[in-house]
């Protein structure tokens, strides 16, 4: 074996730590800059915000960041001043560089997402999460201390739609290793079983089946629903029907459980339609609720005036940043200086630091402002009619390779505005995701927009015979009339992006 040595040109792209702050600058949406520049202006004294724009109206600034901008400057006079400062250069280089001489980690790192202090901004109405509607409900029961601490473990075992998908032995593992407390599975389910009488219904089941015969069950025995709204008679029938013919109702095969359960047509519908009505993921309520209270704040908003498209780029994109004028002055009458000491060539340097970042920032800012606009132009160019009529059919296919040429930007950064940028529009506020698609040719030799066939597609399946719905066959066929150049297994898929089931799971009584 000889050992030698050789000569290897490689070509590699690293992106400069500017970059790098661009590209996460991109991915912050608008109801979030305010706080990124927030904590910029905390980080940097060097960095202001312009009082003579701020209260100007064009400035766009919310009444809330006004407030706390003008505390934070207030609070940054009252600050050490820099003649005072002491440091050294090891100190510096530690406080705004890393080893190698770029940007501290703080500029770069990708955990940098701060949560909105300012509830304003995104509303979310304050409720009990499950875990803790749960707890709540558990502290109510007198339980000894060792069988609230198997309950305990059983709640936070829950996944987010209410169910414990985790087998028994596993939770009397964690309860003996993290508690050292050796429990049986029979005492850990006659816990289970308690705590399945929480609300909401049918919460902490081990499975679907388990989950809807808890809510049929908890309703036979409610005193609060008389007879004339529930017949307790189609409930216990469909205890049965779940009990003893679940796979054949998962496969919707009605007509298989009519028949082996000798009931007629008004009893199976009715039997159907109590067990339809159940909530199969109890646990979920909570958070569809939280949810729903989050609004969305648009980055882009674009208006029909006279039949010509106007767009606006949401005014907290654009902070009126500006170097502060005491560090400028600061850094002259340093400069102005004909000996210095240490001390003053570290105030010198740190000024200069700090001056510098701030610049930086400020042009990140443009920058990101720039490429929102460049970008959504570009969308709005290509997809004017859908902007105009907010008809679905009328989206153009659109990829992010057609933006990133007309723009000229890379196909990345197009990315990384389209997954974290909304725009208003008259017709609702969308994703800019949303507007792009493949592309499908059409029978005359047209290209058309996924997105259209997906429209039609679903407008055949809402439109069918619900008691003998579609096949994937015929609603190939009916695409294929239409002039859609299609396959069946094309048509499959898109069904599938859809969360439209198969024929056989659509058929309705």
């Amino acid at each position: 074996m000889s050992l030698g040595q050789s000569f290897q040109q490689r070509q590699l792209q690293r992106l400069s730590p500017q970059q790098i702050q661009l590209m996460k600058l991109l991915q912050i949406p608008s109801a979030q800059i305010e706080q990124r520049v927030k904590e910029e202006l905390e980080e940097n004294p060097a960095l202001e915000m312009s009082l003579d724009l701020l209260d100007a109206d064009a400035s766009g600034a919310s009444e809330e960041m006004k407030d706390d901008l003008l505390q934070g400057l207030q609070d940054e006079e009252e600050a050490v001043p820099v003649d005072e400062y002491e440091m050294s250069n090891e100190e510096l280089n530690e406080y705004n560089y890393d080893d190698d001489g770029d940007i501290a980690d703080y500029k770069t790192k990708d955990d940098y997402y701060p949560e909105l202090d300012d509830d304003k901004v995104i509303p979310i109405k304050a409720e009990l999460s499950l875990h803790e509607l749960l707890m709540d409900q558990l502290s109510m029961l007198a339980l000894a201390e060792d069988e609230f601490k198997v309950a305990e473990q059983i709640i936070g075992s829950l996944d987010d739609d209410g169910y414990l998908r985790r087998a028994l032995q596993s939770i009397a593992d964690d309860l003996a290793f993290k508690q050292g407390m050796w429990v049986e599975e029979k005492t850990i389910e006659t816990i289970l079983v308690k705590i399945q009488s929480f609300d909401p219904a049918g919460i902490a089941a081990r499975n679907l089946q388990e989950c809807l015969l808890l809510q049929l069950k908890r309703k036979i025995n409610s005193d609060e629903i008389s007879d004339k709204e529930i017949n307790k008679e189609v409930l216990l029938l469909a205890v049965q029907i779940l009990e003893k013919h679940f796979e054949e109702f998962t496969r919707k095969h009605y007509d298989k459980i009519q028949k082996s359960m000798h009931l007629n047509e008004e009893q199976i519908k009715a039997v159907l339609h109590q067990i339809i009505t159940l909530n199969p993921k109890p646990g979920a309520e909570t958070l569809q609720s939280n949810e729903a209270e989050k609004y969305i704040t648009p980055d882009f908003t674009v208006l029909i005036n006279n039949g010509k498209l106007e767009l606006t780029l949401n005014s907290r994109n654009a902070p009126p940043l500006i170097i502060s004028e005491d560090y400028k002055l600061m850094l002259k009458e340093y400069e102005r200086g004909l000996k210095k000491n240490k001390a003053q060539k570290e105030a010198v340097f740190f000024i200069k630091q700090k001056i510098d970042s701030a610049k930086w920032f400020i042009e990140m800012i443009q920058q990101r402002q720039q490429t929102l606009l460049m970008t959504m132009r570009a969308i709005l160019v290509h997809q004017e009619a859908f902007f105009l009529s907010g008809d679905t059919t009328q989206l153009k296919p659109m990829i992010l390779k057609d933006i990133a040429e007309k723009t000229a930007l890379d196909v990345s950064t197009v990315s990384r505005v389209a997954n974290s940028k909304y725009v208003q529009t008259e017709f609702g506020t969308y994703l800019l995701k949303y507007f792009f698609s493949e592309s499908l040719t059409t029978e005359s030799g047209e290209e058309v927009s996924t997105k259209e066939v997906k429209a039609i597609l679903g407008e055949l399946i809402d439109q069918e015979n619900k008691q003998k719905p579609l096949s994937d066959d015929e609603l190939t066929e009916q695409l294929q009339e239409k002039g859609y150049n299609i396959a069946r297994r094309t048509v499959a898929k898109y069904r599938e992006q859809l969360n439209i089931p198969v024929a056989r799971l659509r058929k309705e009584l």
